[in-house]
């Protein structure tokens, strides 16, 4: 099978992974050379979700480059995905289709797209890391 992209790009904070993340590596890799996977610092962590990560960076990092399906993990400091573009060069991002109506996604897919890159939000099944954490408490 022919992948339609050469680099793919997937940034996400990856605490509590489910088969939700799974998926959306799965299906990254299948259509795509080369997989990039931008893990969110701790620190960015509790900017962006305002509460501690259940577990640390080098956690979420170490289970992420683990995976089969993922060919680099890099740091992600921020939202700006147009930077992570200029540093990694994909020709595709992937994300949940829970982040689609997110002003800072609605903006990079307009600006990635002008550079050639597609944005492609898949489905979780329902299953994201807060849902699963409201599940838990």
């Amino acid at each position: 099978m022919n992948k339609r992209y050469k680099k793919g790009f997937i940034c996400g904070m990856f605490d509590l992974f489910h088969t939700g993340h799974f998926d959306i590596l799965r299906t990254a890799k299948e259509m795509c050379e080369y997989v990039i996977v931008a893990v969110g610092t701790d620190e960015f962590y509790r900017v962006r979700k305002n509460r501690e990560p259940m577990e640390s960076h080098s956690k979420r990092v170490e289970h992420i480059k683990a995976i089969r399906y993922v060919d680099e993990v890099v740091e992600q400091t921020d939202l700006d995905k147009v930077a992570m573009y200029h540093k990694y060069h994909f020709d595709a991002m992937f994300s949940g289709e829970d982040h689609k109506f997110e002003d800072c996604y609605i903006h990079a897919t307009k600006e990635l797209k002008k550079m050639g890159v597609d944005t492609i939000y898949l489905s979780r099944c329902g299953i994201t890391s807060t849902k699963l954490r409201e599940f838990i408490y």
